[in-house]
C-alpha cells in the first residue's frame, strides 16, 4: 500500500495548538453560529481541524538524514552493487535512473544499510519498492505529533500499528531504528508478511521490536489486529491512491512520459559512471513500461479508493478510540481532505491535524486524530511514558 518519488524533500513544520479558548468537547465541532448559512465552499470549513502551513524551502524534516544530495562515495561502500546504476547528470552530479526499477532498488538497499544499518533487505519483483526519504519524513513528522506537549518519546514503550507494512516493512524499519519504537505491522497479503519476516529475522537490529499480524479480512482494518486493553501510541498508514488497476496504469505512463520529457529537455546524454551501466532509455509505451517503484494490487489500489479505504479506516477507528493515542495515515490529495474531516465530524472525534510535508516540488501530507481528551493525553504519558 505504498507510493513513490525519489530525492524527495521535506519541509519543517509546526503541529499548531487547536483553539485554547474552550475545552475541548464533542460540541467543538457545531458552527459557531447557527443563524450563518452552511457554506457550500470546501475551503471555508467549519471543522476545527489544526494545520501545518506549508514550507516553501522544499526541505526534509530537520531529523531526516536523507536531506541534501545523496552520498553515492559512501553509499556504495555499503552496498557496492549500487555502483553499477550511478551516472552523471548534465551538470556532472552522480545520480541514478529513477525509472530503472533495479537503480532504485539497488539505491533503497545502499541507504538502508547506510543510515539504519539494515544490510539484508529483499523484496519480491513487481512488489512496491518505496521511496525511503519520503517515508522517513512522516515517521519523524508522527514522532513530532508524539512530543507535541514535551520530548520526542523514545524507546520500546512506545507501540506503533502499521496498517499494511508491505513486503519492504518500511515504516517499522525507519520506527524501530530512528527512535527504538516497537511496532506491530500488518497486511492482507501472505507473501508481503512472509517476505517482511525474512526481513526481519535476517536484520539482528530489527528482531526484537517488529511483530507482524496478518489482516484476514480486506473488509477491516483493526478488527483481529488490536486485542483487547492492547493500547497504541501510534497508528500509521500509506493507503492505495486509485481505485482501480486502469487508474494505477495512466498515472504510471503519466508520470514515465514526464521522467522522459525531463530527460530529453536537459540535451547532454545522461553518460555512465558506474560498472556495466546502460544508458538511459526513452519512454515507450509497450509492454516494458513497467512501474519504476513496482506495486502489486492491494498495494496501488482498491474499492473506493483512497477516500473509500480512509473512511472505513476512521468508522472503524472508533471502536479503538480509547486504545490508540493517534490515529494516521497519509493523504495523496488535498481535495480527499474535506470528506474525511466530513466522516470524521460525524464520528466526534476529540481532535483533527493535517501536517504539511514538501519534498522538493512535491507537497504530501498526513491527517490524524484522536478520539481523547487533551487532559487525558496527559493521564496516558504520565501513566505509560514515565
Amino acid at each position: 500500500m505504498k507510493k513513490n518519488k525519489q530525492n524527495q524533500q521535506g519541509m519543517k513544520t509546526k503541529l499548531e495548538s487547536k483553539s485554547k479558548s474552550k475545552p475541548k468537547s464533542k460540541s467543538n465541532f457545531k458552527p459557531k453560529s447557527k443563524s450563518k448559512p452552511k457554506s457550500k465552499s470546501r475551503s471555508k470549513s467549519n471543522f476545527k481541524t489544526k494545520l501545518a502551513p506549508g514550507n516553501t524551502k522544499g526541505t526534509l524534516h530537520p531529523r531526516n538524514p536523507h536531506e541534501g544530495r545523496y552520498d553515492f562515495k559512501a553509499l556504495i561502500n555499503n552496498y557496492s552493487e549500487l555502483e553499477r546504476y550511478v551516472i552523471a547528470n548534465p551538470k556532472g552530479d552522480s545520480t541514478i535512473d529513477f525509472s530503472d526499477p533495479k537503480a532504485v532498488l539497488a539505491l533503497n538497499k545502499a541507504l538502508l544499510a547506510y543510515h539504519y544499518n539494515v544490510r539484508n533487505w529483499e523484496i519480491p519483483e513487481g512488489y512496491l519498492c518505496p521511496p525511503i526519504p519520503g517515508r522517513a519524513d512522516y515517521i519523524h513528522y508522527a514522532a513530532d505529533l508524539l512530543a507535541d506537549s514535551g520530548e520526542i518519546p523514545k524507546g520500546r514503550k512506545i507501540k506503533v500499528l502499521d496498517i499494511g507494512t508491505g513486503s519492504s516493512c518500511i515504516y517499522p524499519i525507519i520506527g524501530s531504528r530512528s527512535y527504538g519504537w516497537k511496532f506491530v505491522a500488518t497486511d492482507v497479503d501472505s507473501v508481503s508478511l512472509k517476505t517482511a519476516r525474512t526481513i526481519i529475522e535476517s536484520n539482528s537490529c530489527l528482531k526484537n521490536n517488529i511483530k507482524l499480524a496478518h489482516q484476514g479480512s480486506r473488509k477491516s482494518v483493526f478488527k483481529d489486529i488490536i486485542n483487547k486493553d492492547e493500547l497504541f501510541e501510534l497508528v500509521i498508514c500509506n493507503p492505495p491512491f486509485h481505485s482501480s488497476l486502469a487508474e494505477v496504469e495512466a498515472a504510471n505512463n503519466q508520470k514515465r512520459k514526464n521522467l522522459a520529457t525531463h530527460k530529453q529537455s536537459n540535451r547532454l546524454p545522461w553518460t555512465s559512471k558506474g560498472k556495466n551501466s546502460k544508458e538511459s532509455k526513452p519512454y515507450s509505451s509497450g509492454k516494458e513500461n513497467k512501474r519504476n517503484f513496482g506495486g502489486q494490487a492491494n498495494e496501488l489500489w482498491c474499492q473506493g479508493g483512497e477516500v473509500g479505504f480512509l473512511k472505513r479506516m476512521a468508522k472503524e477507528s472508533k471502536d479503538y478510540g480509547q486504545q490508540v493515542l493517534w490515529f494516521t495515515s497519509l493523504v495523496s490529495k488535498s481535495d480527499h481532505l474535506w470528506p474525511l474531516r466530513k466522516q470524521l465530524k460525524q464520528l466526534k472525534v476529540k481532535e483533527i491535524k493535517v501536517v504539511k510535508m514538501k519534498q522538493g516540488q512535491k507537497v504530501s501530507r498526513f491527517i490524524a486524530w484522536t478520539f481523547i481528551k487533551e487532559e487525558e493525553h496527559k493521564v496516558w504519558v504520565e501513566k505509560w511514558w514515565d
